[in-house]
């Protein structure tokens, strides 16, 4: 930029140009007139001299005293009648050797990344999770596993189990697979950081069908919104109990759900389809004839709709976990655009500008032994 502005400043002037690169007129003349290097701090006369630095050094060197902090240190010299330098002279030696350090043990988490996860059809990305249901006593618990597809928000499998397996997971995600006709390289699943989702069982399972991994960052329930909803709407049902009184009683539940789930509940983020429609590819069809109704109903009535004949709402084209934050194009970035007061004589100024800133189916039902029967839905 600086470059830029002594370009054109003889002919456009500083103070237009630096307004039109967003630059800051002081940081141009700072960059063009350097100030003098500070003047050298000279060397208090009370400081320590270079000997008897050396000397409160070695002094915290000494074996009594090189796993002390330098205030334990001050201390313990001051009640055997000994003054060297204050403690934060101390530490100003420490740290001039490099000897300064963080003492406690600190745990360093590596760096999670956001997943953004797009499907743009059926059977592209599948989210799975596993939640706990309060069981007949006080600590008991059993373990619901559902695989969804997020697109058609249609459950593809399930599990009620008595515990948390990867090797239940590892089945019940086989016969999804194998019953929605996956192949290599078609499908990403994802799922929270459960010991079940991060084991070396199911990791391995997975690359031998030929199936991505996806993983949510720790402790964002918001990196897999489709699982934690669904399991809402489960929660929610007037029928669901506060507990079960046995894992039969479970199963028996959950076989009544899942269908209904897919095969009747209109769900909101599909245009109001039901997942099994829009998993089969009937959408299209029932969104035509939905259209048709409504506009029959205009015909019929059309003062009673005031802006415009009504329609049912598109139908989905793209479902994203963790969509892409948009970003606005600042003054600086490539191919961004620079707005001046509109005189004539700067028009051919500003393209130069301009050009110099570019150069910058089926639901699965598996018993806690992950034996498969199916109930055709469809």
């Amino acid at each position: 930029m600086i470059q830029t502005v002594n370009e054109v400043r003889s002919r456009l002037g500083v103070a237009s140009t630096c307004a039109a690169l967003g630059l800051a007129r002081s940081t141009y003349y700072r960059h063009e007139r350097p100030g003098l290097l500070p003047a050298a701090r000279s060397k208090p006369t009370r400081a320590l001299s270079p000997a008897e630095r050396q000397g409160v050094l070695e002094t915290l060197h000494e074996l009594r005293f090189v796993d002390f902090a330098p205030a334990e240190v001050y201390a313990t010299l001051l009640d055997e009648g000994q003054y060297l330098c204050s403690e934060r002279t101390m530490y100003r030696i420490l740290a001039e050797n490099h000897e300064v350090r963080e003492r406690r043990d600190q745990l360093r988490h590596p760096a999670y990344h956001k997943p953004e996860l797009l499907a743009t059809a059926t059977n592209q990305v599948w989210s799975w999770d596993i939640t706990k249901l309060l069981g007949p006593a006080k600590w008991t618990y059993f373990h619901l596993y559902v695989l969804m597809d997020i697109f058609s928000r249609y459950v593809v499998g399930w599990l009620l189990a008595n515990r948390e397996d990867s090797a239940l997971a590892k089945r019940l995600i086989e016969e999804a697979c194998r019953k929605q006709g996956i192949v290599q390289d078609q499908l990403i699943i994802h799922s929270d950081r459960g010991t079940s989702m991060t084991s070396k069982t199911v990791a391995m399972m997975l690359t031998d069908l030929g199936v991505e991994r996806s993983l949510s960052r720790p402790q964002v329930s918001n990196d897999n919104p489709f699982s934690e909803a669904l399991f809402k709407t489960a929660k929610y049902r007037p029928e669901f109990p506060d507990r079960f009184g046995s894992i039969q009683d479970g199963r028996a539940h959950f076989q009544q759900f899942f269908p209904w789930y897919n095969t009747e509940h209109h769900h909101k983020g599909i245009s109001m389809m039901t997942p099994e429609a829009v998993h089969y590819g009937r959408a299209p069809a029932i969104h035509t004839a939905r259209q048709q109704t409504l506009l029959a109903a205009y015909e019929a009535h059309p003062e009673r709709f005031v802006r415009r004949p009504p329609s049912p709402p598109a139908l989905p084209t793209a479902v994203w976990i963790n969509p892409p934050e948009k970003k606005t194009a600042s003054q600086d970035d490539p191919g961004s655009t620079i707005s001046l007061p509109c005189d004539s004589w700067v028009g051919q100024d500003l393209v130069k500008i301009s050009s110099s800133l570019k150069s910058v189916g089926s639901s699965i039902l598996l018993d806690a032994a992950g034996c498969a029967t199916e109930r055709e839905t469809h």
